[in-house]
């Protein structure tokens, strides 16, 4: 597992280049805030995770779970979930909006130039 990384993913790169081609400026893994999101867009207060589907348990065929040591996973997955959650009611209460892009969202541009306008685009600018 030392193998996989947490920053600067296929995806997330895929992310940040859609945000930009939509003209959105962002900031990159901010430590002030709970969970260290992806991308933050300040001025509309929306903080992005981008989340790959196998680690983060989305409903898709993705979400594969490992045939040996099952509790082991299992009880991983499950942290997984409950820290994502935990940081996204953290978020919220510090007056964020949450957003999360999941892996296979990613995979092609036009859908997920779709997805940021309407997670991030169409949420108003915070005074």
């Amino acid at each position: 597992m030392a193998q996989v990384r947490s920053k600067n993913t296929t995806p997330e790169i895929a992310v940040r280049k859609a945000a930009h081609a939509l003209g959105l400026r962002f900031r990159l893994h901010r430590k002030g805030l709970p969970g260290t999101p992806d991308l933050t867009f300040a001025s509309r207060r929306v903080a992005v995770f981008v989340h790959g589907c196998f680690w983060h348990r989305h409903d898709c065929d993705r979400a594969t779970s490992p045939a040996s040591n099952v509790e082991y996973w299992a009880a991983k997955f499950d942290r997984n979930v409950r820290r994502d959650a935990r940081n996204a009611a953290d978020l919220r209460k510090a007056g964020w909006r949450c957003v999360r892009i999941w892996e296979c969202e990613t995979k092609d541009a036009k859908k997920l130039a779709v997805i940021l306008r309407r997670k991030v685009v169409s949420m108003p600018k915070v005074p």
